[in-house]
């Protein structure tokens, strides 16, 4: 069995690779509510919004692990809302679908 490499490391590198997925999925996610869904839609969008907005402000401070931790609510509010169906898509790439 092959062990796999340890990464203990947030960069900058890391959070853009990260928030670019994040944005992405968010990206996919607006474009796609499901039809009676939008006021929960509306509510994560929001909460997504900020804590990507949030990522960026604690990178900037140079805050990196905040800021990496903040990037995963993010997505996981995404998440939730494909689980949940408030968001119709189907990319398992970007999505825990």
């Amino acid at each position: 069995m092959q062990k796999s490499k340890k990464i203990n490391l947030v960069c900058k590198a890391r959070l853009g690779g990260y928030r670019k997925i994040s944005e992405k999925a968010l990206e996919l996610a607006k474009k796609n509510i499901s039809k009676g869904k939008e006021e929960q839609a509306k509510d994560i969008i929001k909460m997504v919004e900020c804590y990507l907005e949030d990522s960026k402000h604690f990178e900037k401070n140079g805050h990196y692990v905040n800021s990496y931790g903040c990037l995963n609510y993010a997505h996981g509010w995404l998440d939730c809302g494909a689980r949940l169906k408030i968001f119709n898509v189907k990319d398992n790439k970007l999505f825990a679908v």
